[in-house]
């Protein structure tokens, strides 16, 4: 019997129910009878993909009499994959590989499964990473199949096709031989007969040999991810869902492609070009992944998830003792000025006209900074302010009509502040923690 102890000890099995993903083949008739034998409680899981005709119907009445036998619950689901691969503008592999995880999952949450165990092994260890090698990859392309990915777990990994097949022979077991198999159509069959032959060939102990190395690559991407990590320590700063990153300190790392990848390909960024020109490029300049913004900011870069910025007009009815949103404001008749902060500000109630409005910035936009003498345009402000281009954009504005009354947080306008002529003070209070952008000169 496949020693298959480690693996049930790894994945605390025995007290687990499993959902095995089993097509008919070798390599899931082996999981499923390996499992079945320790004891583990097993349903399992067939996708009739009705690409092969009457070959795909007697996979299926093969994985039915199989589970029947051995007394395990067994689920079948049939899909158009055809009309899924038309809509979807996919091929075949991709089409089938969604459509059975999807399937797998929904089956695994309704059936109350810890994980979902399928039958890839050693052999297709080997083809994952010749594949990646094929294409151009860094170290975390040739680490292969991972043993768990999330409720997805690998058990045969560790063994060889070889290793699967005298086992099958050993039990008597029978299985499905998938024609398509037999293709040298896709890439990864083409390497399965003609290419790892070969390897195999250079060795008697190829495969086993080949394992020995995904673990000291392994070793090798655990060191390197601890080492990352500690550089995000000292050059990254989080604060409000936006990380800071010291560029300077970037600019002096030996091996900066390399940190780099590893530093914001997480985030998306994948042109390590483009970023190497952010560090040399003036404030301002911004660089766009599919989930993130990464704008360069004097010295830092800001790293921040992608948002939407809102151009609505939110409303302030008279005599509102407070809003929640946009964001927290209160306001409140008092007899005399208090003292003036960043969050607070008195206002002259006659000088104002109903609704107040909450907005963002819009071009022309110009106010009369109290403290100070005349008018000045807002872009001109925000500029010498040292607003960063997120700043500006996220800068929330209260409004008398068309007329700035207050930089929400910054400044109050000149026109609206109480005098000896006032005969109704308003106060106005914001409660959103304001956020901070430290620069250097």
């Amino acid at each position: 019997m496949l020693d298959l102890e480690n693996h049930i000890t790894r994945y605390s099995l025995l007290s687990k129910r499993v959902l095995v993903a089993i097509s008919g083949g070798l390599d899931s008739v082996v999981l499923t009878h390996c499992l079945y034998r320790l004891g583990v409680d097993i349903i399992l899981a067939h996708c009739n993909f009705q690409l092969r005709g009457a070959e795909s119907d007697a996979d299926q009445q093969f994985v039915v009499d199989f589970g029947d036998k051995l007394n395990i619950e067994t689920l079948v689901k049939r899909f158009d994959t055809k009309k899924y691969i038309v809509e979807n503008q996919t091929n075949t592999q991709l089409a089938a590989r969604k459509l059975r995880y999807e399937w797998f999952e929904t089956v695994a949450t309704e059936k109350q499964c810890d994980y979902i165990a399928v039958a890839h092994h050693a052999d297709d260890n080997l083809e994952t990473f010749i594949i990646h090698l094929s294409r151009g990859t860094g170290l975390d392309g040739l680490l292969g199949i991972p043993p768990k990915n999330g409720k997805i777990i690998r058990p045969l990994l560790a063994f060889s096709r070889d290793e699967l097949y005298r086992y099958a022979v050993e039990n008597q077991l029978s299985w499905r031989e998938d024609s398509s198999n037999a293709s040298d159509v896709y890439l990864r069959n083409n390497i399965r007969h003609h290419i790892s032959p070969k390897l195999k060939e250079l060795h008697p102990t190829f495969i086993q040999n080949f394992q020995q190395t995904l673990f000291h690559l392994e070793q090798t991407a655990d060191f390197v991810d601890f080492h990352i990590s500690e550089l995000k320590k000292n050059i990254f700063t989080e604060e409000n869902n936006r990380i800071f990153v010291d560029s300077e300190a970037l600019k002096q790392l030996q091996n900066i492609d390399f940190v780099l990848h590893k530093l914001f390909y997480p985030y998306g960024f994948s042109n390590l070009q483009d970023l190497k020109q952010l560090l040399e490029s003036e404030s301002g300049k911004q660089l766009f992944s599919s989930s993130h913004r990464l704008l360069k900011n004097r010295n830092q870069w800001i790293l921040e998830p992608k948002t939407e910025i809102s151009e609505e007009i939110y409303q302030i009815k008279e005599f509102s003792e407070s809003i929640d949103f946009p964001i927290r404001l209160h306001f409140d008749f008092v007899e005399e000025v208090g003292e003036f902060s960043d969050n607070q500000i008195f206002v002259d109630v006659d000088l104002i006209n109903y609704p107040l409005v909450i907005r963002h910035k819009k071009d022309g936009d110009y106010f009369y900074p109290f403290g100070m003498v005349g008018k000045k345009k807002l872009s001109k402000f925000f500029k010498d302010e040292k607003y960063s281009l997120i700043e500006k954009e996220q800068q929330w504005l209260l409004c008398s009509g068309a007329d700035i009354v207050w930089v929400v947080g910054r400044r109050l306008d000149n026109r609206f502040k109480v005098t000896k002529n006032t005969r109704q003070i308003l106060k106005i209070q914001f409660f959103e923690k304001k956020i901070q952008f430290y620069l250097e000169e």
